[in-house]
């Protein structure tokens, strides 16, 4: 997992893709694919919430240097 450094663009494929695990991705299969740019493109808002509240993943939060790489992927217009 690689994050980006400050001031650079955060990508879905290089950057926010690889921070869902695969039990993630299982655990909200019913909801959505967090493999699919699609899918987290139109539900980033909710993840974003849920991560900020420390309730995504559901078997711990994530540190706060990937919830920032996550907002700054939705401030930054959501890069494929």
């Amino acid at each position: 997992m690689s994050l980006p450094e400050d001031g650079a663009p955060v990508q879905f494929e290089t950057h926010i893709k690889p921070l869902f695990r695969d039990k993630d991705r299982q655990s909200m299969r019913m909801h959505f694919d967090l493999g699919s740019y699609e899918d987290v493109s139109d539900a980033a808002d909710r993840i974003l919430e849920r991560l900020r509240g420390g309730s995504m993943p559901c078997d711990g939060a994530w540190p706060p240097q990937q919830v920032e790489a996550f907002e700054r992927w939705v401030d930054g217009g959501k890069l494929p």
